[in-house]
């Protein structure tokens, strides 16, 4: 199962900071790659021992807004 998360990535000081705002999950990393990738592993360890269960009827979907 594959999920897509929402994601903001901020530079503060000598570290990139990104944060799922889905669920609060964060990590850092010395560039915007590593802190993607920490981050996804991060959000693997969270959801390893938990079972996501959807009720019916329910849908998971992205939108784009121009702002």
């Amino acid at each position: 199962m594959s999920i897509k998360y929402n994601v903001i990535i901020q530079k503060e000081e000598n570290w990139y900071v990104a944060k799922c705002i889905d669920n609060n999950i964060v990590s850092q990393g010395k560039n915007i790659e590593e802190a993607i990738k920490n981050l996804k592993e991060a959000l693997e360890l969270y959801y390893e021992n938990e079972e996501l269960v959807l009720p019916k009827e329910t849908y998971i979907t992205t939108v784009e807004v121009t702002i």
